[in-house]
């Protein structure tokens, strides 16, 4: 009965009659980042911290500033100048926006599942290797005849295998460092392959993210899916091994894995002005100085995330400062909304987040 009601309001608000103009999406996640970063930039009391930084100097040369706008305009450029001028970013908190997870573990298993489900699977505890029992947004566009054979994922960390349970749904995937096994390889994935097998970090759970990024940009080229998940990992990684120059530098890489990609977009004609990118991460950190290389669930500020989108169904609302509060298991219905879609599953699936689609700048 919860499903029925679900799906009664989703077709009956008035947001989701508006005729369909997004036939791609590509969601795009980058583990661990916070918010405050995100809406503040370099934070001061990390970034003077030797514990954390070596050369605290340069860093502040190249992302720090007198103001939040200033930092985070160096941190991440394409996000702040593009996308929050022509799109929509969601999670300050200092205008009580608030973007949670629903979970309560905080740990990134639990994160990708509750956005991939809508689900906020209390079994789904730890991140250990065990193959997702929940249906997944992804494996049911995959199964309509709309998207057959037209989404595809491309992971930094292995674990997004289990994720999104490949071994049953067979969606093209590529995660860790696993090697690319078309029939005909291009030279930029012959590369790639070497790379991984040359790599001294080959085997770790967590590949370059600029792996990640080449081989899902070359097989988006060479294939055109209507669905692509990239989900990017180093800023957690370095995050968890106190590298906060590194961290900073990687959600500014990031910032132009965002650029590159949406450049590709606009130069393709089979994605050209109907294609719109879904952004998030998994879960937050800790909020003070002393804890911000770690998460959980008795971590304060591990729940806390954020969202930006960008697209020709996206109402370019800016950076929004409205009190709300949603989570991050209303996403897959959402994102089926904006494909003109409803995510059927057996469990049960959050409501999607209408005012997404409001053209009333708050």
């Amino acid at each position: 009965m919860k499903r029925l009601l679900i799906v009664f309001a989703f077709f009956a608000n008035p947001a989701f009659s508006q005729q369909v103009t997004c036939q791609n999406i590509f969601i795009i996640t980058t583990d661990g980042f916070r918010w405050q970063e995100l809406f503040t930039g370099a934070d001061s009391a990390i970034i003077s911290n030797p514990d954390y930084v070596k050369d605290s100097a340069a860093l502040a040369y190249m992302y720090g500033g007198k103001t939040p706008a200033e930092r985070r305009m160096k941190l991440m450029p394409f996000l702040w100048n593009y996308i929050a001028a022509k799109g929509q970013v969601w999670g300050n908190r200092n205008y009580g926006n608030n973007v949670s997870v629903a979970n309560p573990y905080h740990l990134s298993y639990p994160g990708y599942n509750e956005l991939l489900t809508g689900f906020a699977d209390p079994q789904m505890i730890s991140n250990r290797k065990r193959n997702n029992p929940n249906s997944n947004l992804l494996a049911y566009l995959n199964s309509l005849p709309k998207y057959k054979n037209s989404v595809a994922l491309f992971g930094s960390w292995k674990l997004f295998s289990y994720i999104v349970n490949g071994s049953v749904n067979k969606i093209p995937l590529n995660c860790g460092y696993q090697a690319m096994e078309e029939d005909s390889l291009s030279l930029t994935e012959q590369a790639v392959n070497y790379l991984e097998q040359t790599s001294e970090n080959n085997g770790a759970p967590t590949r370059s993210d600029l792996l990640t990024f080449a081989l899902a940009t070359e097989y988006i080229k060479k294939n055109h899916p209507h669905i692509v998940y990239i989900g990017f990992g180093e800023t957690d990684e370095f995050a968890h091994h106190g590298q906060y120059d590194n961290y900073l530098n990687q959600a500014n890489q990031f910032d132009k894995f965002l650029a590159q990609l949406w450049s590709l977009i606009q130069q393709d004609d089979f994605y050209k002005n109907t294609t719109t990118l879904f952004i998030t991460t998994d879960h937050g950190r800790g909020r003070r100085p002393a804890k911000w290389t770690t998460h959980g669930p008795f971590i304060g500020g591990s729940d806390e995330t954020w969202m930006a989108q960008l697209g020709p169904n996206i109402p370019a609302l800016g950076e929004v400062k409205q009190k709300i509060d949603y989570t991050t298991e209303q996403f897959a219905q959402t994102i089926a909304g904006y494909l003109g879609e409803t995510f059927i599953a057996e469990h049960p699936i959050a409501e999607p987040v209408y005012s997404f689609f409001t053209k009333k700048k708050n």
